[in-house]
């Protein structure tokens, strides 16, 4: 599609600049077309009572670890205006514009309609919550948690004698809420349409999550969705697709978004799926209009789909660009492809996510290697080590950087943050080895989380490791040896049955017996994450024995398919 590319003014020229919407991507453009020009005429029109607050702190306040509602005001108008001269209306609903006369059109509190003019025109309009047909969803017992305003209604809600509450959604606003329940004494219950919570998720760190869920007392309800709530005296009653009713003091409504862009697209703006298109300098399809933020597109930077990333980092570095882009023209640095670096805490646990994960490589048929790792976080010998659980995925042919996720109780932050900096760069998987990383006993390793990883990499693609996976188990067993190469007490604590017990230290002397266990078949090899496997695995590739080590091990297996599946001592 074609965007409107005029060369922008020169530094200095007075503009008349007109933004709709605040928070992240619309006052980050605002505040930097200021800094870049204190000539410009710059006019803020928010729908809401504030324009710049802490929308990601939210559910925090509502489980009252930000204790007052005025820590989540970044900026009040009257601070913009002070410090920036920023026009600063609340209260304005942005109803249209037209482009060719450059005016947009917004009613105030009142209901008076004004008409702002403009030389360039930002949009950043953000979302509302998507609200599906649900019968009762109208009670006054269902709250989002958007707005100020919201939390504090819900927190209100909570502290008047809650006892049980009901989150639809189990994306990550979803789950901080569910979070923050289950820490307040309030039974608490998650309904998921998706199999699993945390859709984005793969599936073995997202085990991992409702694993920590469940521990803090929620109760997962996945595969299934709500498709009535039944207003009482004194709970409501929501019943699910199953059939199953569950009773309710506060009711969350959680289960996505949708682009607030309607006006806009009335006013001619180019939309895909409601959603506003823009070019890599934030431009639309119309002169002197641009758009940023959670309405927006992005493009992916791993697959190159079309999707949108509703993220406040990436909204608040966008809207920082497109004043740029006015100021400066093509001269500006365009905004860069997303990689949708994600983070969320759930009890002791942090989970983290980075790039691609499976299904979005699988859709845009790319070819891919999928690593398990589950190193410390620091030095094993210093009091407080913990395991981290890495999945990476790297390119087949050429080892590039596609997505990871970690789940942990520490360092999850650490390696994925240098992960997505490593994507961004266009680092391949192997030159991990080579990063050359803060190293003390109590923050990491001498072989760093990130190093391992550029190891395994290495080994994988050059054909010294080859792996096979948990989901691959039941076709294995038909025709291959399964050879678990832990301790005879491990084994003997868990195991897969119908596998064969030699610990890797005793392999060199047991090779004939090896053999004559796989009868001509191949041979998968198991440990407990990976690290015996792959010495073993090594002595049987060189006796010419076909043998491929299981990723991440037993451990692996346990969150990809549940431990059911093993035979326990």
């Amino acid at each position: 599609m074609l965007m409107h590319t005029d060369r922008q003014p020169p530094i200095g020229r007075s503009h008349m600049i007109v933004v709709v919407g605040g928070v992240a991507a619309g006052m980050s453009a605002a505040a930097r077309a200021r800094r870049l020009s204190e000539s410009a005429q710059i006019t803020v029109l928010e729908r809401g009572q504030h324009p710049s607050f802490a929308n990601c702190g939210l559910p925090y306040f509502v489980g009252g670890e930000i204790t007052e509602p005025h820590d989540l005001l970044v900026q009040t108008p009257a601070s913009l205006k002070a410090s920036l001269n920023l026009d600063v209306r609340i209260g304005h609903e942005v109803t249209g514009f037209d482009h060719e006369a450059k005016v947009v059109f917004a009613t105030d509190g009142s209901g008076q309609t004004i008409e702002f003019p403009y030389d360039e025109l930002i949009l950043a309009p953000g979302t509302q919550a998507l609200r599906p047909t649900i019968a009762g969803l109208d009670s006054p017992r269902v709250h989002t948690l958007r707005t100020v305003e919201d939390a504090i209604a819900l927190r209100e809600s909570i502290h008047k004698h809650a006892r049980k509450a009901v989150v639809l959604g189990a994306g990550f606003i979803g789950i901080e809420a569910a979070e923050a329940f289950a820490q307040m004494g309030v039974e608490t219950s998650v309904v998921e349409l998706a199999p699993h919570v945390i859709p984005p998720l793969e599936d073995e760190i997202a085990s991992r999550v409702a694993s920590e869920l469940e521990r803090l007392g929620v109760h997962l309800f996945t595969s299934r969705s709500a498709v009535e709530i039944k207003h009482g005296p004194q709970v409501d009653s929501v019943y699910l697709s199953d059939g199953t009713a569950l009773e309710a003091d506060v009711v969350v409504l959680s289960v996505g978004t949708r682009p607030d862009t309607g006006p806009f697209e009335q006013s001619g703006v180019t939309c895909d799926r409601g959603f506003i298109v823009t070019d890599e300098h934030g431009r639309t399809n119309l002169p002197g209009v641009y758009a940023a933020g959670d309405a927006t597109l992005s493009t992916d930077e791993v697959t190159g789909a079309a999707r949108p990333v509703a993220l406040a980092g990436p909204a608040n570095r966008a809207g920082r660009l497109i004043a740029d882009a006015i100021f400066m023209g093509d001269k500006a640095r365009p905004i860069p492809r997303a990689l949708g670096t994600a983070i969320v805490r759930v009890g002791e646990l942090t989970v983290a996510m980075t790039g691609a994960n499976r299904a979005s490589l699988e859709a845009a048929g790319t070819s891919f290697h999928t690593l398990h790792l589950h190193p410390n976080q620091h030095a094993g010998y210093f009091p407080g080590a913990e395991q981290l659980s890495i999945i990476v995925h790297i390119g087949r042919s050429d080892g590039r950087l596609l997505g990871a996720q970690a789940v942990g109780k520490a360092g999850v932050d650490k390696r994925i943050d240098i992960l997505a900096a490593a994507m961004r760069n266009g680092t391949t998987a192997p030159e991990l080895i080579d990063f050359d990383l803060a190293y003390a006993p109590p923050y990491g390793s001498a072989k760093d989380p990130i190093n391992f990883i550029g190891m395994v990499s290495e080994n994988l693609l050059d054909g010294t490791l080859t792996l096979w996976y948990a989901q691959q188990l039941d076709d294995l067993k038909k025709d291959h040896l399964i050879l678990d190469v832990r301790s005879r007490a491990e084994f003997d604590a868990m195991h897969i049955p119908g596998s064969l017990n030699i610990p890797h230290t005793e392999l060199r002397e047991r090779l004939d017996e090896v053999r004559g266990a796989a009868q001509g078949r191949g041979i998968r090899l198991l440990c407990k994450s990976g690290v015996r496997a792959h010495i073993a695995n090594r002595i049987l590739l060189q006796e010419g024995l076909d043998s491929a080590s299981l990723s991440g091990g037993i451990l692996t297996l346990i969150d990809a398919l549940g431990s059911e599946r093993l035979t326990k001592g």
